[in-house]
């Protein structure tokens, strides 16, 4: 094992690099030469780019859990999942690309997944069948995913080109009709204001579903 690189420094640095770098230029070898070691001394701690994933994902959902701990478990259960929502967006927004990291990856500390449990109990004590709370915490989780994944990159490219996203040029290359499409275009807000409404139609789903 390389002297000084521990677990938790190596997703530090990974996290570092992702900001600096994003997704596609996170890899072993690029996380190895950041810490000035050659890649398979990494391979103690992760065996390939998956692997370096989940334990970003991991560190991240650890913070999410520590930041719930102090705001939920004395409301009901529609603002533990909003509270829960947020917190788990704000955490994304942190990163480049921090929506992506968590996509297909898979925990590799059995204490984060076992912090589902209060939650899954809270839901089941609301009247939920275990079966529906479980898919209660899913759906929140894959919106907030989607949501931050599509903010993230839309920021990313604008940036890029600020013109991207022009509702002037959009309008002029949809050329006649297509008034509602236009309309809605002009309508759209993003952020927290598009993020709370559309988790509340999320979560009015939700309540209304039978259990």
């Amino acid at each position: 094992m390389a002297k000084g690189i521990t677990r938790e420094r190596l997703v530090r640095v990974a996290l570092e690099l992702l900001n600096e770098k994003g997704m596609d230029a996170l890899t072993v070898r690029a996380l190895a030469s950041r810490l000035g070691v050659g890649a398979p001394a990494l391979y103690w701690h992760v065996r390939n780019k998956q692997e370096l994933l989940d334990e970003m994902s991991t560190f991240v959902m650890r913070r999410v859990i520590g930041a719930l701990s102090a705001i939920t478990g004395g409301a009901g259960w529609r603002d533990d999942m909003a509270a829960y929502a947020r917190v788990l967006r704000s955490e994304y927004l942190l990163y480049r690309d921090g929506a992506r990291i968590f996509s297909g990856t898979r925990f590799s500390d059995p204490e984060v997944v076992k912090a589902k449990e209060p939650w899954l109990g809270r839901l089941t004590a609301a009247g939920f069948s275990l079966a529906a709370a479980d898919d209660a915490i899913d759906l929140v989780t894959a919106f907030v995913v989607g949501f931050v994944i599509e903010e993230q990159e839309r920021g990313q490219s604008a940036g890029a080109d600020p013109a991207r996203y022009s509702l002037a040029g959009r309008d002029a290359w949809l050329g006649e009709g297509a008034d509602l499409v236009k309309a809605a275009g002009h309508l759209r807000d993003d952020g927290d204001q598009r993020f709370e409404r559309q988790l509340g139609v999320l979560l009015d789903g939700l309540a209304a579903r039978p259990r």
